[in-house]
């Protein structure tokens, strides 16, 4: 170890007074990543979330300059969409020109003006063709000039420039090494053989089984034979050998965390899940960068780059000049040196991602006008609803609502509202007869009570007896499945009834599925449950099952307070959860409701219903104001996105009025899923959208074990509406937006739009960019095509066996085609119906939605009481 390094950086340390742990280094650079959860339960994340207090184009510059990922779309996709009419020209010229205010450059406007235009719309001027040999003479000429250009300095992996310098593939091997290791720990289901000491941690399993790892070089293992026995030890000792300097530590860690995010993530999440392994990402970077610091020693030091780099950078710039400024390389020594510097300034300046940014605002501005145009022209947004309502509708802001809501305010005398799918229930949920429960709230919160379902001893116990029958055959059949003796004969056993199961799902999966469904709910035969609402004390370190008297009050104002539904009620109110219904489906859960981390909310519905038809809670709601009629009654119900139908869960005794708005609801409803259906089934790309019958279409894209596109899910989700119904009722929103009921009125303080901005927004935000970096960056954010994915370690999916593991979106949710895109990136577009005033209080007391609107992660628009539309970014 080069001990004059070490005095240097103990004297960093000392200087600025810090004491070194590297468990906050760690920490610090976790950042850039995002805990990965197991894929069977899904949930939209923003992949950038603690990264918000940089600007967007800032970030972009960072993911550039350390792991080459463009986070803007590419100019293939701003052309696409310009030539389909998505980006208004008016609007690129607008920002162009906004751009060249700011700026100060010693050139004349028009010939500033005709470069960045040309470079905008990537049009070559007439010059001579480009020759790389007078390129790298003409850059030799200019560099003696020392121009200097404002360059943040971005920490890169040992690994990574010793790749760039020799083409050695040290970050290739280095990643296989680590993929290898990573699947063997965090592996749940797959593996016949465990990874030995697992118990004991990554790093501590790893460095007992490395030395006899054959496709280790042997001088490498060498190396790695006297390392210490903690992690956060050896990790010091690596960084210090690789003489990271102490101002390094934090961007050295990133980028090895940004090499493989996925897997980083999988780490990060597991390390969040239990106090015990708090510690495994600073485990994982140990092991990877003791395995790297192995793997380069032999080149160290490394050759500076800096001259070359800089020729390099000087050839684009030239590049660029005579691309888009018609100005031929030759010409530039006839140029003073004032006049090369502005020159080149100009095209440093204008580079990829300020082209890219501006044409993304101005497909962002294109999108608002539209939709302003839609919700300002509308001519029943100030009308009152006259007739009286037979019946409301609480659903939830998902996008695909939207086009279901519309169906059914059209279809009778109903009324729908927009709040979060959880329904503000804090809660975890158990199915009756499962050892499993589920977080069924926003990933960002934590469950504070648990609500099972339960039935009377004498139907239990004979349900139990028959789910375990089913259970039982499962895990026999995949024992067999992977002990290397049994699978030599388990097809000779099983192959006659898979084989004739094959052949019905494949070639009628619509029938085949809605059987093998019928027969698996005969033989289960779940009885009818009830719900642990009532509190039951636990112990210090479990949930509370159920409410105290006082909490039941609590949750249910809440929820109706957010909603909007404080008075008028109708005889029949429905609280409606969704969730999606797949086969052979991986992304499953990706389907369901994101605010309920991605299961189905149906659960969250009918808890709620329970509890808004207590008496004692609607005695209390009285007591404050909230006078829920005798004739009133609450059902659930759950809106099936994959097959647009409304299926009930929670029908109690109903009243004279209810009953007949139940009725009246069951005569409209199979008219609204076949109209919802039609206007959706056509949109998907598929084989049989000319089909007769919308309804059976969309049962068989459900069923079909070989449909990749089972639903759209939220593809094309852009915007974020807060306001009353009467905004956008009868506007056909194209199941674009998250429709948040919001009456201001009766929120003279603000404080629910400031639970909705932190709540349900939040969530829609994750969404919105979950989809946008699926698709900006599919081969970093994505998980590629879902016909060559493979299944991982029953966490996740990787393509092929060598790949990081995949955290975002496959390629069919988010394009059309191979060639054609369906999902438009756009940042998610916050519009408000409130006065001016709110929307200044809210952007004053939430800092972090401030931040996001203020560094360009979300936009933000308002419409006032007299219908002025306002953009606050």
């Amino acid at each position: 170890m080069n001990t004059t390094f070490v005095k240097e950086l103990n004297l960093e340390k000392n200087s600025s007074n810090v004491d070194l742990d590297i468990n906050d280094f760690v920490k610090s650079a976790s950042k850039v990543i995002v805990p990965i959860g197991p894929i069977t339960n899904f949930a939209a994340r923003n992949p950038w979330t603690d990264m918000e207090q940089q600007s967007f184009e800032e970030v972009a510059r960072r993911f550039k300059s350390i792991c080459d990922v463009d986070i803007y779309p590419d100019h293939s996709v701003f052309k696409s969409a310009w030539k389909r009419g998505n980006i208004n020209q008016q609007f690129l010229e607008l920002k162009l020109q906004q751009w060249l205010e700011m700026q100060s450059l010693d050139l004349p406007r028009e010939v500033a003006n005709q470069f960045c235009r040309a470079a905008l719309f990537q049009e070559k001027q007439a010059c001579e063709s480009l020759s790389k040999v007078e390129l790298r003479g003409m850059a030799k000429e200019l560099i003696r000039f020392k121009f200097k250009f404002p360059k943040k300095h971005t920490v890169q992996t040992y690994s990574k420039r010793l790749e760039k310098q020799n083409d050695k593939k040290m970050t290739q091997v280095l990643n296989g090494q680590m993929i290898k290791w990573c699947k063997l720990f965090l592996d749940e289901s797959q593996a016949v053989w465990s990874m030995p000491n697992r118990e004991k941690g990554f790093y501590y399993s790893w460095r007992s089984l490395v030395q006899y790892d054959p496709t280790v070089d042997s001088s490498v293992r060498k190396k790695l034979n006297n390392l210490p026995k903690e992690a956060d030890r050896a990790l010091m000792e690596a960084l210090l050998g690789l003489e990271i300097s102490y101002s390094e530590i934090e961007g050295y860690l990133e980028a090895h965390l940004l090499a493989l995010p996925g897997w980083a993530g999988a780490m990060l999440w597991r390390s969040q899940q239990s106090n015990k392994e708090k510690n495994l990402l600073t485990e994982y970077l140990a092991v990877r960068i003791c395995m790297e610091y192995a793997l380069v020693k032999p080149y160290l030091p490394l050759p500076q780059q800096k001259i070359e780099d800089d020729i390099n950078l000087l050839e684009s710039l030239i590049a660029s000049w005579a691309n888009w400024g018609n100005f031929p390389i030759k010409d530039w020594l006839q140029l003073s040196q004032e006049e090369i510097k502005a020159r080149l300034t100009l095209a440093y300046k204008f580079d990829q991602i300020v082209r890219n940014r501006i044409w993304l605002e101005a497909w962002e501005q294109t999108y608002e006008v539209q939709l302003s145009n839609i919700i300002c022209s509308n001519p029943d947004n100030k009308a009152e609803n006259v007739k009286p309502t037979l019946a409301q509708f609480a659903f939830c802001i998902d996008v695909r609502s939207e086009p279901f809501r519309r169906k059914i305010e059209e279809s009778g005398p109903f009324k729908t509202f927009g709040t979060a799918g959880f329904f503000g229930l804090p809660i975890e949920t158990c199915q009756l007869g499962s050892g499993h429960s589920h977080p069924s709230l926003p990933i960002m919160f934590k469950p504070q009570f648990r609500v099972e379902e339960y039935s009377s001893e004498f139907d239990l116990k004979p349900y139990q007896q028959r789910q375990q029958t089913v259970n039982l055959l499962s895990y026999t059949f995949k024992k067999m499945k992977y002990n290397m003796s049994s699978s030599l004969i388990l097809p000779e056993i099983s192959g006659a009834w898979l084989s004739l199961q094959t052949m019905a799902r494949s070639f009628f999966p619509r029938s085949t599925g809605i059987l093998f469904r019928k027969i698996q709910e005969a033989w289960l035969r779940k009885p009818s449950t009830q719900l642990s609402l009532n509190h039951i004390k636990t112990s210090e370190t479990e949930l509370p099952i159920g409410f105290t008297e006082e909490e039941k009050v609590h949750y249910v104002r809440q929820a109706l307070i957010m909603m909007g539904l404080i008075e008028d009620f109708a005889p029949l109110v429905v609280i409606c959860g969704h969730g999606s219904h797949s086969t052979n489906n991986l992304y499953a859960s990706a389907l369901d409701c994101g605010a309920c981390g991605g299961a189905s909310s149906g659960f969250n519905a009918r808890v709620l219903a329970t509890l808004c038809n207590l008496p004692e809670v609607r005695k209390a709601l009285t007591e404050e104001g909230i006078c829920i009629p005798n004739e009133t009654v609450f059902a659930a119900a759950e809106h099936i996105t994959t097959i647009d139908e409304l299926q009930w869960l929670y029908v109690p005794e109903l009243s004279n009025k209810a009953k007949e708005a139940f009725d009246c609801i069951q005569e409209e409803l199979p008219k609204v899923s076949e109209q919802a259906n039609s206007e959706r089934i056509v949109k998907l790309p598929s084989s049989a959208i000319s089909s007769r019958d919308p309804r059976a279409e969309a049962q068989r894209l459900g069923e079909d074990w070989s449909e990749v596109r089972p639903e759209w899910g939220l593809a094309r989700n852009a915007a974020f509406i807060i306001g009353n119904r009467e905004l956008t009722r009868n506007c056909n929103l194209d199941g674009r937006a998250f429709l948040h009921s919001y009456n201001w009125q009766n929120d003279k303080d603000g404080t629910i739009l400031n639970n909705i901005i932190s709540g349900p927004a939040t969530v829609a935000q994750w969404i919105n960019l979950q989809y946008y970096a699926s698709t900006v960056a599919p081969h970093y954010y994505g998980s590629g095509n879902k016909t060559t994915q493979t299944a991982t370690a029953g966490i996740g999916v990787m393509q092929g066996n060598a790949s990081d593991l995949l955290s975002g979106l496959p390629w069919q949710s988010v394009m059309q085609s191979d060639q054609e895109g369906y999902h438009d990136p756009l940042r998610l577009l916050v519009v408000i119906e409130a006065p001016k005033e709110f929307v200044k209080r809210v952007l004053e007391q939430n800092h972090p939605f401030h931040q996001k609107v203020q560094n360009g992660w979300i936009r933000l628009a308002s419409i006032d009481p007299e219908g002025h539309w306002d953009k606050w970014y």
